[in-house]
């Protein structure tokens, strides 16, 4: 919360304008997706220099040159999707839980890049979501969904993977392509406004050929030890 305070006070001026231009786009039903993408990637990278947070990316040369694929990073704090805006090249939109879809400002960026806010309690929402997910992705629209459903709260450690999380991309038939976060819980779940850097490592995806004989939660469990050999082969570069 302490640097989320920083961010807002040493971009005063800028940020009317900037929360008025993500606003723009969320409205809007002329803009393309690669405008509004500019745009919210243009103030993620605003804020993060403005919090004295540095992105440190690796294997981006990992991420499908064709659209229509599915991120899973591991979920470790508010920041996540902040670190992956500013480093990802190519637009994508998230699955986010409901309770976060009102929060100011982040609200206008789920509308702004379209994203689809879930409720996990509702079973039959739950399953539209999946289904709309599946439609876009096969019709090129890359989407993030963080598959432990919630933040894992302890560093670098991660939580189980849950299988349902990767419905939409069996059914889509897609590239899956695991990311591993490091220390992204550093700048928002800490007090601390001192520099910080957070690593994001884009893994080799797995392709339906690969994964199209495993069941969801064998898929979930791989891309879970994928993330976690990532992480311990870069977290002390």
């Amino acid at each position: 919360m302490n640097r989320i305070i920083m961010m807002v006070l040493r971009l005063f001026l800028k940020a009317p304008l900037y929360f008025f231009q993500i606003w723009w786009y969320a409205k809007s039903r002329k803009a393309g997706s690669r405008e509004a993408y500019a745009c919210v990637k243009k103030v993620t990278i605003a804020a993060n220099r403005a919090g004295r947070v540095k992105i440190e990316s690796y294997g981006l040369e990992n991420i499908p040159k064709e659209n229509g694929f599915i991120f899973f990073p591991n979920h470790q704090g508010l920041y996540d999707v902040l670190a992956v805006l500013e480093s990802c090249p190519v637009p994508f939109a998230f699955v986010i839980k409901k309770e976060a879809a009102d929060v100011i400002l982040l609200k206008q960026v789920v509308g702004a890049l379209k994203s689809i806010s879930i409720d996990r309690e509702d079973i039959r929402q739950s399953m539209k979501v999946i289904q709309q997910v599946t439609e876009e992705v096969k019709n090129g629209k890359n989407f993030l969904i963080f598959a432990e459903g919630t933040r894992s709260r302890n560093g670098n450690k991660l939580l189980d993977f849950k299988g349902g999380s990767f419905k939409s991309a069996v059914k889509a038939k897609c590239p899956i392509v695991p990311c591993a976060l490091i220390d992204s819980f550093k700048p928002f779940d800490e007090k601390s406004i001192q520099p910080a850097t957070v690593k994001i490592v884009y893994l080799p995806p797995m392709y339906y050929e690969d994964y199209k004989e495993m069941k969801t939660v064998e898929i979930a469990a791989e891309v879970k030890s994928r993330i976690e050999k990532a992480i311990e082969e870069h977290a002390a570069l």
